[in-house]
């Protein structure tokens, strides 16, 4: 096959993948309705297919259990690719090296001095290889921080938390403008939009998450880095990348140069992605390419060829530049992370009240251990309940999923999140189990707690009954009323039904203090206190 017919293949494969992990993206937001309790809820695709083949989330997480996990036998298979292929995966599947090749800087001549030098390998291009290694080393202490920095993880979670509740914002915006003019076309404009949206992208159901712009912002910073180097994150972040690289120099596919008939026209660095120095004379970094297959195409001397097998003094040894001090110094800053992040006081003593995990999660130190921080959870979550942690986990748990009950709360008959999780750190539940049909007690999350200073019947003589209606529990509600007779400031009897929790069962889906009608700091509010994963963290109150 003609190389730019392989280029050409190349680019339509990286298209088809992108738009595929956008629409499963898309499909993950729940578009259904709780309305017949008897239906189980179930997303209709297979949205978290890409976490399932990524390697550096099989790796880590077996690395922290210290135990294989069913989905890992799908990473295999980009395990195995790039065993024979090389590093295929970065340059012709992975969704966010796509996105850093949209947004790398285009090939001008006038650039073309800026861009080769650019394009040529540099020693900090090695750093992903530390971060890897740093990282490998705190799972073994079952510290798993992989997610923060594994590129399909990260662009689940910007995407999910940030960039698309802020594009539904924006077309929302758009259309309700045009609607507004009361010009029959722009309107009949707006509703065909809606409709089209609503039915094929988004649900134009406006989502708000827990620090969505930092995350945003660390999204739109390192795609704006492309436009000065080329594939900046996949160079010299990637941890994913550094794996792929380890496992590439095993690759029976690579390259093969005629240096002898090389002019140095520069026109193979000018189109390379990788900085795999693909030019004549110089040893190709194959830990470094990504197959984007550019350099051959452009080269017009025919000096580079990619083949099976082919003829290794062209090939330079893993990344020269890894010392060894540095390989050990990278893990022992991994593994001395672990008793740093632990030592936190929040982790089994003073618990953080507003630290919530979804329904099914693991207890604290194993959910820590598996949790990739991927944000298919939030995404997923049909009330907008999850959201990401800043510091509520302490540093260890950053951008793991939390609930915060007054922007969503818990739907009683939902099962999503744990359905939806990756790794495991969110147990997968189905309704009876998180009714507490198959065993003696429900899955609780926390206890719901009155604010009497705040509460309009206890401390302002004012009839309200809001949490108590929307109380889910049955048959017996967790929110009773009790009927007392009061005299209020100005001498006169009022009647009033003042709510009071049953602790015993109320299991913390919050709907009480969602729907709590004092806004700012309602009067009724869930804490995690009582939450059925951990033995330590629990009410001692006794009927």
């Amino acid at each position: 096959m003609n190389i730019k017919n392989v280029r050409n293949l190349r680019r339509l494969s990286q298209g088809i993948f992108l738009v595929l992990f956008l629409f499963l993206l898309l499909k993950t937001e729940f578009r259904g309705t709780f309305e017949n309790a008897q239906d189980k809820i179930r997303l209709d695709y297979p949205v978290r297919i890409f976490l399932d083949i990524d390697p550096l989330a099989a790796v880590s997480i077996a690395i922290s259990t210290h135990s294989l996990y069913k989905p890992v036998v799908w990473s295999l298979i980009v395990i195995i690719g790039t065993i024979l292929l090389g590093k295929f995966f970065c340059g012709w599947v992975c969704p966010l090296g796509t996105l850093n090749h949209i947004f790398s800087s285009s090939k001008s001549e006038k650039k073309k001095e800026r861009i080769v030098n650019s394009n040529r390998y540099k020693n900090w291009q090695s750093v992903k290889f530390y971060i890897l290694f740093g990282m490998l080393a705190a799972a073994l202490f079952t510290s798993l921080q992989t997610g923060l920095l594994d590129p399909i993880s990260f662009t689940i979670r910007s995407l999910s938390v940030s960039i698309i509740p802020a594009l539904n914002y924006i077309m929302r915006y758009i259309f309700d403008l045009m609607y507004a003019t009361n010009i029959s076309f722009l309107m009949l404009f707006s509703e065909a939009g809606y409709y089209i949206f609503r039915n094929n992208l988004f649900t134009f159901e406006q989502l708000y998450f827990h620090n969505s712009f930092i995350i945003g912002v660390i999204f739109i910073a390192f795609l704006a880095l492309n436009r000065n180097i080329t594939r900046f994150w996949c160079r010299s972040i990637c941890p994913l990348g550094a794996l792929l690289g380890i496992f590439s120099k095993l690759s029976i596919f690579g390259m093969e140069k005629s240096s002898e008939k090389c002019t140095y026209c520069d026109k193979c660095l000018i189109h390379c992605q990788a900085a795999d120095e693909p030019l004549g004379n110089t040893k190709w970094k194959s830990h470094e390419c990504v197959m984007c297959f550019n350099c051959q195409a452009a080269c017009p001397e025919d000096v580079i060829h990619f083949k099976f097998f082919p003829k290794q003094e062209s090939i330079s040894a893993l990344t020269p530049d890894l010392t060894r001090r540095r390989i050990v110094m990278s893990l022992g800053a991994g593994a001395a992370l672990f008793p740093v992040l632990r030592a936190t006081s929040g982790l089994e003593k003073n618990y953080n009240p507003k630290l919530i995990r979804p329904p099914g999660s693991l207890e604290e130190k194993k959910f820590l251990a598996r949790c990739i921080r991927c944000g298919e959870c939030m995404n997923v979550c049909p009330t907008n309940a999850i959201h990401p942690t800043l510091f509520e986990a302490g540093i260890e748990g950053i951008w793991t999923p939390m609930m915060i009950m007054r922007i969503g709360y818990c739907e009683d008959t939902c099962v999503l999140c744990s359905q939806i999780c990756p790794t495991g750190a969110i147990w997968e539940l189905d309704e009876k189990e998180k009714a507490g049909e198959k065993t003696e007690d429900r899955v609780k999350i926390g206890t719901a707690f009155i604010d009497r200073g705040r509460c309009f019947p206890h401390a302002m003589d004012t009839p309200c009954i809001v949490c108590e209606e929307h109380c889910p529990t049955s048959p017996d509600k967790a929110i009773q009323l009790k009927d007392v007779t009061v005299k209020n400031w100005k001498g006169e009897e009022v009647k009033l039904q003042q709510p009071y929790v049953d602790p015993e069962l109320c299991w913390g889906c919050g709907i009480c203090e969602y729907v709590c009608p004092v806004k700012d700091q309602p009067a009724i509010y869930v804490t995690s206190v009582g939450e059925t994963r951990s033995p330590t963290n629990r009410l001692l109150l006794k009927r």
